[in-house]
């Protein structure tokens, strides 16, 4: 029998599940852990770590005991709590940044300071830790105005405010409310960029990197971009936005003047490196960096992406990236999250979810990835979560892996299932000026 090398997947969301199915497809023998998992992830044949873990420290006691060859981290919390040094100080082989590279994302301070300091293209800002300073910057500089949080916010912590007013209640809001807690501590004050954004995932041992394909999220519940804004709605990749010039720029522009920053600053980033980008009429920017896989791009970027995830992950994880066989599936992948009504506000949980199996078994390029769902005591899915499932599905044009996700959402069912109808129509769209311009 072949050597089976071990894998713990820490995290429990749609973006974990996606990277066991990833490792499921690689041509290697792997034995799967997931800490704490999903119970999707669980009958993908993952088996969840039952043991009650308090620390960092204790799960990489366990990781030790079970001879774990490679830990991922896929949530940006432990990331930037710096779970990777705890599990490198033991001797474990760990893919993620250190908590001083994850500052990338922790802190949007030190993020923008470091594209200023380095000419990495960015919005204009400036940081404050007191509200009065920032109202009197804000009555000086007017709106439409981006308020930021420094500190994590799940995705949530950038405000749009197109009036002063709205502004200035965002900034009472986190300064007096407090209602992102200490992450609202310092905020970032920047200019609103004028543009259409994708999300550029690169996978990097902190000097080589691999780029993955362009992705496109959707931020806000409502089709339209109307509404509340979430942790992410769907998705689809490639984005036509980003054209083959475009994603050169990038990487000459952002991706290796980043990892060369990070390098300078003696924080060498491994691992994922997201940049949120802003394509705006000078040129590509940064909205923001992430320390990990987005959510729910992930679920369209990897099912595009053919290799042995297992070497990948874990070269990146030592600092020597070996230069795996790599594809790029010819296609477009499509996601359209399934979310429990009321959210991204308050929902109820433990409704009866009907038909994923049916879905998944019924065709080979459709993937149901869990996010928000726990078993009953009858052994059925039930909602647990504000984001549910994520539905994905890959096909060879980006409107047939549309019209496949969707099939599949309708046959999935609970009650209260919310979902957008309009996830990659932005891509269709462009898709058909630049057949429309390239004809005349």
């Amino acid at each position: 029998m072949d050597f089976m090398n071990s894998v713990l997947i820490v995290g429990s969301g749609g973006r974990e599940h996606a990277i066991l199915k990833a490792l499921l497809r690689s041509d290697r023998p792997l034995c799967l852990y997931a800490y704490p998992g999903n119970p999707g992830m669980e009958r993908d044949g993952c088996m969840l770590v039952d043991k009650k873990i308090t620390s960092w420290q204790e799960l990489a006691d366990w990781a030790s005991m079970n001879g774990i060859d490679l830990t991922i981290i896929g949530p940006e919390a432990p990331l930037v709590d710096g779970a990777v040094d705890v599990f490198q100080s033991n001797g474990l082989c760990v893919f993620g940044p250190s908590k001083a590279a994850a500052q990338i994302e922790g802190s949007k301070a030190f993020a923008k300071e470091l594209m200023k300091k380095y000419n990495i293209p960015t919005a204009s800002y400036e940081i404050f830790n007191d509200k009065e300073e920032a109202l009197k910057y804000l009555s000086a500089k007017g709106a439409p105005i981006v308020v930021k949080v420094s500190g994590l916010a799940a995705g949530k912590g950038a405000i749009v405010c197109d009036t002063e007013d709205a502004a200035r209640n965002a900034l009472s809001e986190i300064f007096d409310a407090k209602i992102f807690g200490d992450a609202g501590s310092s905020v970032v004050l920047e200019e609103k960029m004028v543009g259409e954004e994708a999300s550029i995932f690169v996978i990097t041992d902190g000097r080589r990197y691999k780029i993955l394909p362009a992705a496109q999220d959707h931020k806000a519940i409502g089709d339209g971009d109307t509404g509340p804004n979430t942790g992410g709605m769907g998705a689809y990749a490639p984005a036509p936005l980003i054209d083959s010039e475009m994603l050169k720029r990038i990487e000459q522009e952002i991706v290796v003047p980043t990892l060369k920053a990070m390098e300078q600053e003696g924080r060498r980033y491994k691992g994922l490196l997201y940049c949120g980008i802003m394509v705006t009429s000078e040129g590509p920017k940064v909205v923001e960096y992430n320390c990990r896989f987005g959510d729910p791009e992930t679920q369209v970027v990897l099912p595009l992406v053919q290799c042995d995830w297992y070497e990948l992950f874990r070269s990146c994880a030592v600092g020597n990236m070996t230069p795996t066989e790599w594809v790029t599936v010819p296609g477009y992948c499509v996601s359209v999250i399934l979310a429990s009504k009321g959210y991204p506000g308050s929902y109820e949980k433990g409704k009866v979810i009907t038909g994923i199996e049916d879905v998944e078994h019924e065709r080979s390029n459709l993937d149901v990835y869990h996010s928000g769902t726990s078993l009953d005591n009858d052994d059925r899915f039930i909602t647990n979560g504000g984001r549910v499932l994520a539905v994905s599905a890959w096909a060879e044009t980006l409107i047939d892996a549309i019209t496949i996700a969707y099939e599949g959402v309708a046959e999935i069912n609970f009650e209260g299932k919310t979902f957008r109808r309009d996830i990659a129509a932005k891509g269709l769209k462009r898709l058909k000026r630049d057949t429309a311009g390239a004809r005349h």
